[in-house]
C-alpha cells in the first residue's frame, strides 16, 4: 500500500479536485457555450473528484499488475461514492446537482453505466499515467513547505464549503416559502372567483361583508405577490452562484420552482 503523510494525502486530494473542476468546467463551458464555475463550491475544487481519485488509488493498487481488475475496482468503487453523494445531496438539499435520468442504463439518476465505464478508463489513466509524475512532483516537496501549502488551503477549503454549504441550504429554505406562497396565491385566486361568481341577490344581502373580504383578499393577493417576487430575484450571490454553476440542476419537488429561479436569473443576466 502506499506509506504517504496526511499532508501528502491532502495535498493528492486537493490537486484532484482542481483537475476534476478543470475537466468539468471546461466540458460545461463548451457545452453551454460559455463559461462555467462548475460544482458546488466557489473556488476550483470539486469534491466529489478528489474523493473519487483517493477512492481509485486505493482500490487499483491491490490490482495493479492486472489493468482489467484495475478498471473493475475503478468503475465500482468510484459509482458506489457517486451515488452516495448524489443521494445524500438530494436528501439535504432537495435538490440533484448531476441528473443522469435522460441517460441509457441509469440508476434512479444518480449514476449511469456510461459514467461508471468512464470513472474506469480514468482509474487506469490516473494510476498508469497521472500519478507518477505527481507522486514524484510532491515528494520533491520539502515537508515544512508541504505542510504550509496544505493548512492554507485546508483553510481556504474548509471555508468556501462552508458557505456553500450554508448556501445551499438557503437555497432549499427559498424554495420551501416560494412553494407555499404560491399554494396561499392559488388558493385566494379559488376565493375571488368564488366572490366574483355570487348571484346578485347574494352580493345584495352580503354587500359590506363580501367589500371586506374582497379588499383584504387583494391587500393579502398584493402582499404575497411583492414577497413572492422577491424570493424568486435570490439576493443572495452565493445561491445565484450556485445555480449558475450547476445549469443541468434538478429536482423532483420543486422541478417547476427551481425552473423559474434559472429562467429570472437568465432574464436579469440579458
Amino acid at each position: 500500500m502506499y506509506s504517504y503523510t496526511i499532508p501528502q494525502w491532502l495535498f493528492f486530494f486537493y490537486f484532484y479536485c482542481f483537475l476534476g473542476w478543470c475537466i468539468e468546467s471546461s466540458f460545461v463551458s463548451l457545452t453551454k457555450r460559455k463559461l462555467v464555475n462548475r460544482g458546488f463550491m466557489r473556488g476550483p475544487f470539486l469534491p466529489l473528484y478528489g474523493s473519487g481519485a483517493i477512492m481509485m488509488l486505493l482500490m487499483a493498487k491491490p490490482f495493479e499488475d492486472n489493468l482489467v481488475l484495475v478498471f473493475l475496482a475503478g468503475c465500482i468503487g468510484a459509482t458506489i461514492l457517486e451515488y452516495v453523494t448524489g443521494v445524500t445531496m438530494e436528501a439535504l438539499f432537495k435538490v440533484r446537482y448531476w441528473d443522469y435520468s435522460k441517460n441509457k442504463f441509469n440508476f434512479q439518476g444518480h449514476i449511469c453505466l456510461g459514467t461508471s465505464l468512464a470513472w474506469g478508463g480514468l482509474t487506469i489513466l490516473m494510476t498508469e499515467f497521472l500519478h507518477k509524475p505527481v507522486e514524484k512532483f510532491v515528494l520533491s516537496i520539502p515537508p515544512k513547505l508541504l505542510g504550509l501549502i496544505v493548512l492554507v488551503l485546508t483553510a481556504y477549503i474548509c471555508a468556501d464549503f462552508a458557505l456553500s454549504f450554508k448556501a445551499a441550504l438557503d437555497l432549499k429554505n427559498v424554495m420551501f416559502k416560494l412553494e407555499k406562497v404560491k399554494e396561499e396565491l392559488a388558493h385566494m385566486q379559488k376565493r375571488l372567483d368564488v366572490l366574483i361568481a355570487l348571484r346578485n341577490e347574494e352580493i345584495a344581502d352580503r354587500k359590506e361583508e363580501i367589500a371586506e373580504e374582497l379588499m383584504e383578499l387583494k391587500l393579502k393577493y398584493q402582499s404575497h405577490q411583492d414577497y413572492h417576487v422577491r424570493l424568486k430575484n435570490l439576493r443572495d450571490f452565493f445561491q445565484r452562484d450556485l445555480i449558475r454553476a450547476n445549469p443541468s440542476m434538478s429536482s423532483k419537488r420543486f422541478k417547476d420552482i427551481l425552473e423559474e429561479l434559472k429562467e429570472n436569473l437568465d432574464k436579469k443576466k440579458k
